[in-house]
């Protein structure tokens, strides 16, 4: 019996110090995809951008193309994308190209999917599916913490919900590009599949502003259309009961206090009619008639929503070309920085795409 016992407690000690074997992460796969829908929006003008809206749409692709050696992946990416703003300028392109990351430390080895601007950044769209919750990870240049392991997320390209890894960050930098000179803080919310570590969706809003005064909203969602990789159905969030607020509350009084006084109103008077016996009817001198024109709101058109092709997928703008003056007649004129128009050097924006001169 003894012997039994000392062989039990010799198992369970060795197999206390044997070590755990490291879970790994995803290792990515050559032929593994995933195409994406990305909107850019600028609106919520001040200043200089007060009413001014632009939109960027994109349909952009990220695939695995080789496994090299060193932990290293090859990877191609296209994209294409429409320009338009409140001015009635118009604009569309592409890019598309190859480059290598490694899926080991996460970065950018030799080229990028079209990033400018970052030194030496971390990829996008992928992560260590491994991490658990409040695990730190970079995007680019930004700092993530994973807020959930078990999220569910709302997939619009499906309407559906699906798995996910919730991860946050959030940070601020100088944008010194076509738009201006401005200091922008933003938050990045968004999700990984959790089998894969591949991006499904994100959530990009950023602030710009300046000391004068002006300053807009930048605002970036992308949601992948179709992936490789099969994404795991979840439930909707439940709702929350939500108790009253203060307005709430004194909504309620109100409303109960006005029941009450016409209550109280209709009593009083019954009673009185009673102690006083019926009042005579004055003569009718005719009802007034309300005649209301039957005239329904007017039904304004709404364009049907449309995905023209998609820009890059920069979070932050590209540098534009440096200013080029040219003198014609004696009158000095400069290229407007977005479309490249010769404009006055006293105008405020340029005349064909409304863009601001810096």
């Amino acid at each position: 019996m003894k012997l039994w016992t000392l062989f039990g407690a010799f198992l369970i000690a060795s197999l206390i110090l044997l070590p755990s074997a490291a879970v790994s992460h995803y290792t990515p796969r050559q032929g593994d995809f995933l195409n994406y829908y990305e909107t850019i929006t600028v609106n919520n003008g001040q200043g200089n951008y007060t009413g001014y809206v632009e939109h960027q749409y994109i349909n952009g692709t990220e695939r695995i193309t080789s496994l090299q050696p060193g932990g290293v992946a090859g990877a191609f990416y296209q994209y294409f994308w429409s320009y338009s703003n409140n001015t009635g300028a118009s604009i569309s392109g592409s890019s598309a190209g190859n480059y290598t990351f490694s899926y080991d430390t996460y970065h950018y080895v030799n080229g990028t999917d079209g990033q400018a601007g970052y030194s030496n950044p971390f990829v996008w769209f992928y992560m260590n599916n491994t991490l658990g919750q409040s695990s730190q990870f970079y995007l680019l240049n930004t700092q993530m913490v994973v807020s959930s392991t078990d999220y569910s997320y709302h997939l619009l390209s499906e309407g559906k919900y699906v798995r996910a890894i919730y991860a946050q960050g959030a940070g601020s930098y100088q944008r010194n590009d076509a738009y201006g000179l401005f200091t922008a803080t933003y938050t990045w919310n968004t999700y990984f599949d959790p089998g894969t570590g591949y991006i499904i969706g994100y959530q990009w809003t950023e602030h710009d502003s300046d000391s004068a005064g002006n300053g807009f909203t930048y605002t970036e969602v992308l949601y992948v259309t179709s992936t490789s990789f099969a994404l795991t159905a979840a439930s909707a969030p439940t709702a929350q009961p939500q108790g009253f607020n203060t307005t709430d509350v004194l909504l309620l009084v109100a409303v109960l206090a006005i029941v009450i006084i016409i209550v109280t109103a209709v009593v009083l008077r019954s009673r009185s009619r009673r102690a006083r016996g019926q009042i005579p009817q004055h003569p009718s001198g005719g009802k007034v008639g309300y005649n209301y024109a039957s005239k329904p709101p007017e039904q304004l058109e709404r364009p049907e929503p449309h995905h023209p092709p998609p820009p890059p997928i920069n979070l932050t703008p590209q540098q534009q070309p440096p200013v080029q003056q040219i003198v014609v007649e004696e009158v000095v004129k400069v290229k407007c920085q977005f479309c490249g128009t010769l404009i006055d050097s006293t105008a405020l924006r340029c005349p064909v795409c409304g863009a601001p001169r810096s």
